[in-house]
């Protein structure tokens, strides 16, 4: 658009990517976002340094504070967002539900208004009936949001949604509403201007959540029907109306199995998942954004939006899923995403704010990339996702890629069979990867003895080396996880394998090179991307979901591996592990003191997120190695068991 833009940073954030890519940068404070990106005071100094004409505030921290809006206002410079009014109605959780059920909006039942006390939270709650929500009335991305099943839970729930709400949003007052069982989380994109027009962008699908944090969102629903979504879109565009809405801004709805829908917030902003919306409808949400805050009309009326195609977006996090999805921080050692761009009909967009080499640090979301694909069909753009997931390479810290193709591969998401409760019923103790199909065995066993085959061809020619190039038709036995096969006759010619698997002919073409990152197998007309990893004597390989280590070896070297002593892991069981790096929040036992399995032990905070430690089994504390205010790295000893 021509615009000059100038980046605000924290300490933190001084070598970030927005911050070299800004025409300009003013740093604004520590590292904690209450002492920088939470401050108006030190954002509106930096808008008089630079001469700024507007603010974008973005997803998160103040983009809905109306006192925000308002000081901006008052040195004359443009928040590229909806009126302080609108922000102060709808930004609000509890105020909103009370403008939804003055205009005849179904709401979920509860309480609408603010927490007193412990005793009012108690009485609301029994009076609601459990499971219940507790919510930040300032809250959004699951931030300050929790479940609470019995009442024995509902204090320390409170306690920790008043410090998350409190860190990430600086409001830390709360609501209760009742928990809806089996609900699908549908939002309709609204977009206004200053002159009295609103419309809606249809909806979004945003079912697949963990943590009441969105995992994978998609547009449109593959559960409404024309008729529910025209309500929708009505009801939304009204509420919007109402507040005299002037930006783009999401209304979110709880639809339960038979397509009744109930109000449920209202976020005053830009969605982190609006990128699916500008995909099935063409339009540019930021640049609308920009215009409208400049005071012109919306150049589309309602009848102007238009569906095209359809379009999945996967939430890449910085978390490790395979260890109860703890956030993960350090340095990106290798960040390649699959290409971006449009092909065959296929588009793929990765919306990113890091880079190879750059730091995930521990103080903000552990967000790293939104993957997005647009494809003509639901099942063309899955199969898309699925295979880009597939080809994202990213080194250095965990991260949650191998849980979003499971999801993504799975046969319920690609029956559209969603719920907010797909992840703990799919997962119910846990992601541990998906085991490998026969399919997806062959598949691997076939990359493996092609990477053994092309390793040792190399080596052979290099001068002076004793053993010779392998011979045609080698026999091998591979070891898939714990599982052994017979591999006969194996020989790779001109990219062509072919060899027998467990006394199976198996053919594919090969596109490698010894050292790259990814394996292609075709398999007939069908391709796949298979991740290459060096570990332990072999191959870790991953792919749709699947991880698993692979080793090949001579029939004489697998006879002797097999003889090898096993290394017994180290027993941590008399201590309690810091499973993530982060900070206390609290340490809530002593010294001498006798505990009960499920006792809370410490509360640590990464990411914005408070993390409750308790214990998993009856004990007495021997030693507290850790205090409030400790910054601790993974695995590092909180306290110790007698």
């Amino acid at each position: 658009m021509g615009i000059a833009t100038v980046a605000v940073y924290s300490d933190a954030d001084a070598n970030a990517l927005h911050v070299e890519m800004a025409d300009e940068a003013v740093a604004i404070g520590p590292a904690p976002s209450a002492q920088s990106y939470l401050r108006i005071d030190r954002i509106v100094q930096a808008c008089r340094d630079t001469s700024a004409e507007a603010v974008h505030p973005g997803y998160g921290f103040l983009s809905e504070r109306e006192g925000f809006a308002e000081a901006l206002a008052e040195i004359g410079v443009i928040f590229i967002g909806p009126n302080a009014k609108a922000i102060a109605a709808m930004g609000d959780k509890i105020e909103s539900k009370k403008l939804a059920v003055a205009s005849g909006v179904p709401v979920v039942p509860g309480f609408v208004g603010e927490i007193r006390d412990d005793a009012h939270a108690r009485s609301l709650a029994r009076d609601i009936g459990y499971p219940v929500m507790v919510k930040a009335s300032a809250g959004g991305g699951g931030k300050g949001l929790r479940i609470v099943h019995e009442e024995k839970d509902l204090l320390q729930a409170i306690r920790s949604s008043q410090n998350e709400a409190r860190a990430s949003f600086g409001d830390d007052r709360l609501f209760i509403e009742k928990y809806v069982t089996e609900p699908r989380h549908i939002e309709i994109q609204v977009l206004g201007d200053k002159h009295g027009n609103v419309i809606h962008l249809n909806e979004r699908e945003c079912s697949i959540q963990r943590r009441h944090q969105k995992v994978i969102e998609e547009a449109p629903s593959p559960f409404l029907d024309a008729a529910t979504r025209r309500a929708m879109g009505e009801q939304a565009v009204a509420l919007a109306k109402a507040v005299k809405y002037d930006s783009a801004g999401t209304v979110e709805f709880i639809v339960d199995r038979d397509r009744n829908f109930y109000f449920l917030e209202m976020n005053t902003r830009l969605q982190v998942e609006h990128p699916v919306t500008e995909l099935v409808t063409g339009l540019d949400l930021v640049g609308l954004m920009i215009r409208s805050a400049a005071g012109e009309k919306l150049p589309l009326g309602q009848k102007d939006v238009k569906l095209e195609g359809w379009a999945i977006e996967s939430r890449i996090y910085a978390e490790d899923p395979y260890r109860g999805f703890l956030p993960s921080t350090g340095r990106l050692v290798r960040y390649r995403p699959p290409a971006e761009g449009h092909k065959r009909g296929i588009t793929l967009r990765n919306d990113t704010g890091v880079y190879e080499g750059g730091e995930i640090s521990i103080y903000y979301d552990p967000m790293i990339a939104k993957l997005c694909t647009h494809a003509p069909s639901r099942a063309e753009a899955s199969d898309a996702m699925g295979d880009a997931l597939d080809e994202f390479r990213i080194e250095g810290i965990r991260h949650n890629i191998p849980f979003l193709a499971a999801i993504v591969h799975s046969l319920r998401f690609r029956e559209g069979r969603l719920s907010t409760g797909l992840i703990a019923e799919e997962f119910p103790d846990g992601f541990h990867g998906r085991p490998p199909d026969e399919r997806r065995a062959r598949m691997f066993v076939a990359a493996a003895i092609a990477a053994r085959i092309m390793r040792a061809e190399r080596a052979s020619g290099i001068s002076g080396t004793l053993n010779g190039p392998l011979e045609a038709n080698d026999n091998f036995v591979v070891k898939l996880g714990e599982q052994e096969h017979s591999v006969g006759h194996a020989r790779l010619r001109d990219g062509r394998l072919i060899f027998q698997f467990d006394g199976t002919r198996y053919e594919a073409k090969i596109d490698w090179r010894v050292g790259e990152p990814a394996m292609r197998i075709m398999e007939g007309n069908v391709a796949h991307t298979i991740q290459f990893f060096r570990d332990r004597g072999g191959y870790r390989l991953a792919q749709g979901g699947t991880a698993v280590l692979v080793t090949v070896r001579r029939p004489e070297a697998a006879e002797l591996a097999a003889l090898m002593p096993k290394k017994a892991a180290a027993d941590t069981s008399k201590y309690l592990l810091c499973p993530m790096p982060g900070l206390v929040v609290s340490v809530n036992v002593n010294e001498g003191q006798e505990v009960k399995t499920g006792e809370m032990l410490a509360v640590v905070e990464a990411m914005k997120m408070e993390n409750v430690l308790n214990a998993e089994r009856d004990g007495t504390i021997k030693k507290i190695n850790a205090q409030k205010g400790d910054s601790l790295a993974v695995d590092d000893v909180i306290l110790e068991f007698a």
